[in-house]
């Protein structure tokens, strides 16, 4: 087995800037939604691909692909927010087997109330720290790694064989 190609100092310098800058502007993304929607980052996003879609629905399938997570993973989020009247699901009209989210009005009056705080933190935390030239950079560095890593990375995880012997 061949020896690991460590990272040098200026790679392991943007392994954990990445690391620590991400983790900082989630967590003051997640504050501003909490305070302003009482909502998780991850439920804003539910909410605004449920919004995306046309008219105001979409397949739970499809919103975790878009989000990279696994349907199950989905599920949970899914089920708070339809408690709190935000999303209901329905059955694909087309395809009974399909499960799909539909934005309430209420769910769209409180995207429409966090929207502008959202972007305003998504500005401060990011974007209008860079120049334009930066965020060019920046969207091309991520498409790079997201093109590279989508096809690469499994949704959900493999499920292990039973280890259980049949009789």
């Amino acid at each position: 087995m061949s020896e690991p190609r460590w990272l040098n100092d200026q790679e392991m310098r943007a392994w954990t800037g990445f690391l620590e800058a991400s983790a900082l502007v989630h967590r003051l993304v997640e504050l501003q939604l909490r305070q302003d929607g009482g909502l998780t980052m991850v439920q804003y996003e539910i909410l605004h691909r449920a919004n995306e879609g046309a008219p105001r629905h979409r397949c739970i399938t499809e919103i975790a692909e878009l989000m990279i997570t696994s349907r199950s993973g989905l599920s949970y989020q899914v089920a708070q927010l339809e408690k709190a009247g935000l999303l209901r699901r329905e059955t694909d009209a087309d395809d009974e087997r399909r499960a799909m989210i539909v934005i309430t009005d209420n769910g769209r009056r409180l995207l429409e109330r966090t929207a502008p705080g959202h972007v305003e933190t998504i500005r401060h935390g990011l974007i209008d720290l860079l120049t334009d030239e930066q965020v060019t950079r920046l969207a091309d560095i991520m498409d790079t790694v997201s093109t590279h890593l989508r096809p690469r990375v499994p949704l959900t995880p493999s499920r292990k064989k039973s280890t259980r012997t049949t009789h």
